[in-house]
């Protein structure tokens, strides 16, 4: 298990993600990137002391417009949500607009959700946020999951930091199931609050780290890799516990593209780690092979 993050992971993972982004072998990218993961979300020293974030609701809404009824999971669990609150998501703005909607009844289907996910995506699109909320500590001038230390007096502390997929058949984390849900129905504010409250999360399991990756690889596309960075930077930052982890064994034995781009990570990682060490070191430029 994993305990929170400290200032000198924030920078290594600052460094590992541009390195990563910059240098990722056959797939090389512009300079110009976005921010990270871990630049957005985890530089809790740094960054959330400087920049109050914005979860408000992505638009105000008057409530008024017609009630679409949403068929979720294969146990048909129902949810019910106003169409121009739904219409902040361009996936059920295009549905809103006539091409799948069943007009007489204004309801949409979604057999392969998870009510658990979903719930959370809505929970989301009316009030900016989802539970565990991102909560200010004015003590420490840094932001916190809601709960996160109340586990003794009733709160439900991380409990809900997991959800357990049946088609995977393993417990997966809720941000990077929501991410990858967000990613679906095109909210990108919702894909970066979900990194960065999963960049808050701490005391997860080696076995349950390595499957979310997993989940993640298999569920965002290849030009996004801000997720992909994120575990790829944890393991490379908790080596010494996945050395050690049979979990982590077996999934290298079963390879994949995690792998390999892990692999790439930690040669990049050292070769930034010589460069600081030797003034005498020259770096070149990394090309893909």
């Amino acid at each position: 298990m994993f305990a929170r993050r400290t200032h000198h992971n924030e920078s290594f993972s600052k460094n590992y993600n541009t390195s990563f982004d910059k240098h990722r072998a056959g797939k090389a990218t512009s300079s110009k990137q976005k921010r990270s993961f871990r630049e957005a979300a985890t530089a809790v020293k740094k960054v959330e002391r400087v920049k109050k974030p914005d979860h408000s609701p992505p638009a105000s809404s008057t409530l008024t417009s017609p009630i679409v009824t949403i068929c979720v999971g294969p146990e048909q669990r129902l949810f019910a949500a106003h169409e121009d609150v739904l219409s902040h998501s361009t996936f059920f703005a295009a549905i809103c607009r006539g091409q799948f909607l069943e007009t007489a009844t204004k309801r949409v289907n979604l057999p392969e959700e998870l009510p658990e996910i979903f719930s959370s995506v809505l929970e989301y699109l009316y009030k900016g946020d989802y539970y565990p909320r991102l909560l200010h500590n004015k003590r420490r001038n840094t932001w916190e999951l809601e709960e996160a230390d109340n586990s003794n007096n009733g709160g439900k502390g991380n409990a809900e930091s997991t959800v357990h997929h049946p088609d995977v058949g393993q417990v997966l984390l809720k941000d990077t199931m929501l991410y990858c849900a967000a990613d679906r129905y095109g909210l990108e504010d919702l894909k970066r609050l979900a990194l960065r409250k999963q960049g808050l999360q701490s005391g997860i399991q080696c076995s349950t780290i390595l499957a979310s990756a997993r989940y993640a690889y298999a569920n965002t596309p290849d030009n996004d890799s801000r997720l992909r960075a994120h575990y790829l930077a944890l393991i490379i930052r908790s080596r010494s516990t996945f050395k050690r982890s049979g979990t982590m064994q077996m999934e290298m034995e079963k390879g994949g593209m995690m792998f390999f781009d892990l692999f790439v990570a930690i040669c990049n990682h050292m070769d930034d780690m010589a460069a600081a060490k030797s003034p005498l070191f020259t770096k070149s430029p990394r090309t893909p092979h």
